[in-house]
């Protein structure tokens, strides 16, 4: 069976992920936590280091989730909106729940059935949509598109050698160089939250 987990050594400060100008990042996303009896996302950088985690001890939707750095340190807080009568999640600068980056609301619309969610900026009277999320979560096949209608990341499922694929647990981000990869991550907790 091949290796989901290249690399097991976890460097001990927060570098930010560089994404090459000439084509995409392609992260390894591994839908389990690192950490016995939880629940959450294990990221992968294409040289096998470890980048990003999710850790949950609790199993089903979550209030409040922390996508962290290898090294545990908080990068982005995500909360679900309460007292919405749409399913809202805002996110937060590092683990503070003050001034949120954006929100990233699920489509309800029967006349779009393409789009899944769209994420709005947050802040002004006016929101203004950065991101439209088109495709199948589940099937694990989804675009994000930004306000230019240009694909800036992608999930796809990951195959291994000879073809065999490793199911809906282990999959690919492609992020291109437009859009942050913390933020890419953020939106892959979010479509799990709104669509698992």
């Amino acid at each position: 069976m091949a290796k989901v987990y290249p690399n097991a050594v976890v460097p001990q400060t927060h570098q930010p992920i560089s994404v090459a100008s000439n084509g995409p990042l392609v992260l390894t996303v591994w839908k389990k936590s690192l950490l016995f009896n939880c629940y959450g996302f294990t990221v992968f950088h294409p040289n096998g280091d470890l980048v990003f985690r999710v850790d949950n001890y609790t199993a089903g939707t979550k209030a409040e989730i922390v996508l962290m750095d290898a090294s545990g340190h908080s990068l982005l807080t995500i909360r679900r909106k309460r007292l919405s009568l749409l399913d809202n999640w805002v996110v937060y600068d590092g683990d503070t729940t003050s001034n949120p980056l954006f929100t990233v609301t699920k489509n309800v619309s029967l006349l779009n059935t393409k789009s899944l969610a769209h994420v709005s900026s947050t802040g002004s009277k006016t929101k203004r949509v950065l991101y439209e999320i088109e495709g199948s979560y589940t099937q694990r096949c989804c675009s994000v598109y930004d306000d230019k209608r240009q694909c800036v990341a992608e999930i796809k499922r990951k195959e291994a050698v000879g073809g065999v694929t490793f199911g809906g647990d282990v999959f690919r981000l492609f992020v291109q160089p437009e859009i942050d990869p913390t933020v890419a991550m953020a939106l892959v907790v979010v479509l799990d939250q709104m669509f698992m």
